[in-house]
């Protein structure tokens, strides 16, 4: 009778392999998808019914036009910056060789551990108005303003960026340079070949899939970024999450909060989707590792 149990118990256990789906779907339900239900029926309306007014009225108004253009001039400027920055310091630190260069690509890493406001309150105490380089040039010529001025801009949303996203493209460069045969470098040189030539010949074409799914990624970060935009206090730089955060938090209109952050939602949906894209694409063997 005991064999006879324990038979009938082993046929019950492991459970049918679709029970295992039920703990994090409900844990999905709980805390993803009930929420953003709640900002979809609350941007419909929230007076018992539903209605698409809410949407074209945002959609309508200045505000939303130069929330949308900010947040992807500033993701797409940040984006290209990065993959510039990326690739020349990735080709220095995997192909030039210098004292150091391992240390310095680990140091450059770390930034991803780094939370971005310490990058904009680093920045602030650099090159804000009461910053290191404003307080030594204005008393170096004795001016009463400061003289460099872009930090609270675009171009100072965009600098932070570049400066905490780089690393999201280094990291897939540095593993695709490692499978890169150095003879064929060397041949290359001592056919007589320019060190211009051969990164563009050689090494730009097994840098170029780490460069797409490394670009995609900091594309799709950027578009979302509210920590730098907020702590640098850029003056008339409203992005998508800025504007969420403004109408939620400062002016108590939930309603547009929703629409907007309905929108910012269908936009990361639509990037993360083109980022898993080119990552199957160049996947496997046409990518090294990405």
């Amino acid at each position: 009778m005991t064999d006879f149990a324990a038979g009938q118990a082993s046929r019950r256990w492991p459970p049918q392999p679709s029970l295992w789906t039920v703990p994090p779907v409900l844990v999905l339900a709980i805390l993803f998808f009930y929420p953003l239900a709640l900002i979809v029926r609350q941007s419909l309306g929230d007076e018992g019914t539903i209605s698409l007014q809410y949407f074209s009225e945002v959609f309508a108004s200045r505000e939303f036009h130069r929330g949308i253009f900010n947040t992807i001039t500033i993701a797409l400027g940040s984006t290209v910056g990065c993959l510039f920055l990326g690739f020349a310091l990735s080709v220095t630190i995997a192909f030039v060789p210098f004292p150091g260069s391992r240390f310095a690509g680990r140091l450059i890493e770390t930034f991803i551990a780094l939370p971005t406001f310490l990058v904009t309150l680093a920045f602030t105490f650099i090159y804000g108005s009461a910053g290191i380089l404003n307080e030594s040039l204005m008393s170096l010529f004795g001016s009463d303003l400061p003289p460099v001025d872009f930090l609270y801009s675009k171009w100072g949303v965009m600098l932070a960026e570049i400066t905490v996203y780089t690393p999201f493209v280094m990291r897939p460069l540095l593993a695709s340079f490692s499978l890169i045969d150095h003879s064929q470098i060397e041949v290359a040189s001592s056919l007589g070949a320019r060190p211009a030539r051969i990164v563009r010949q050689v090494i730009f074409p097994a840098a170029l899939p780490a460069l797409v799914a490394g670009g995609s990624l900091c594309l799709l970060l950027t578009v979302n970024e509210f920590g730098i935009v907020l702590f640098i206090g850029a003056r008339d730089v409203i992005t998508l999450p800025m504007m969420i955060y403004g109408k939620a938090i400062q002016e108590f209109d939930y309603v547009t909060a929703c629409v907007v952050a309905v929108v910012n939602v269908v936009l990361s949906l639509g990037l993360y989707s083109f980022y898993r894209f080119i990552v199957a694409y160049f996947g496997g063997s046409r990518a090294g590792l990405v």
